[in-house]
């Protein structure tokens, strides 16, 4: 089996196994889900999801967050870890939002790179969830679960993985097929246990690099 015909039959198998999977960061606008997928670096994505809606409450839109004291954001999100790297990042990316695109988030994967804070696998997560394009996010589950299957070669590089899946996944696939492997990393290939091969879906075909 070719890795193009592995990853069609990965794609298939999960999209059974997990048909209604999406990204579990909770936002009903896409600056919010902006903000999210930065706390959620080295955090859960539950903590996150319980620690911005007490951001929201107090500085409800993009105005009003990049006008805010970054000191106070810290105090808000510092739960989610980082918070002087984090709250710096997102008082500046809402300027620039403010500033240069009227409140809004660019549509392109360039512009949203040039964003403090934003890097490919958020870019990506963006341009998959909010604008419907093609995107691969290369997330902790994404890397491992890929590996272990077979999908790439050793390849721990975030970026050298999204490479090497767009050569393999097709394009309208990418999004979907990134939040799949996060719920079957959580549920059944799982990073702190041994893990649970005996009822995995994959495990007939996967190459189990462990």
């Amino acid at each position: 089996m070719t890795k193009q015909e592995l990853a069609l039959e990965v794609i298939a198998r999960l999209k059974k196994e997990y048909p209604d999977a999406g990204c579990s960061l909770e936002y009903d606008q896409a600056w919010k889900l902006l903000i999210s997928v930065r706390l959620a670096a080295q955090c859960t994505d539950a903590r996150v999801n319980m620690i911005v809606p007490k951001l929201y409450e107090k500085y409800p839109d993009v105005e009003a967050l990049a006008a805010a004291d970054v000191a106070d954001i810290e105090e808000i999100i510092r739960p989610c870890g980082l918070g002087k790297s984090k709250a710096r990042d997102i008082s500046r990316c809402m300027k620039v939002l403010r500033d240069e695109y009227d409140g809004k988030i660019p549509t392109d994967f360039k512009s949203l790179l040039k964003l403090p804070g934003v890097g490919r696998k958020s870019a990506n997560l963006i341009m998959g969830d909010v604008f419907g394009k093609p995107a691969i996010v290369t997330d902790t589950h994404c890397i491992r679960l890929v590996n272990r299957i077979g999908l790439v070669d050793g390849i721990k590089d975030p970026k050298k993985v999204e490479m090497a899946l767009w050569e393999i996944i097709p394009p309208e696939e990418g999004s979907d097929f990134c939040h799949r492997l996060v719920y079957h990393g959580r549920d059944v290939c799982t990073a702190r246990t041994k893990p649970h091969c005996e009822r995995c879906c994959l495990e007939d075909i996967c190459e189990k690099i462990i």
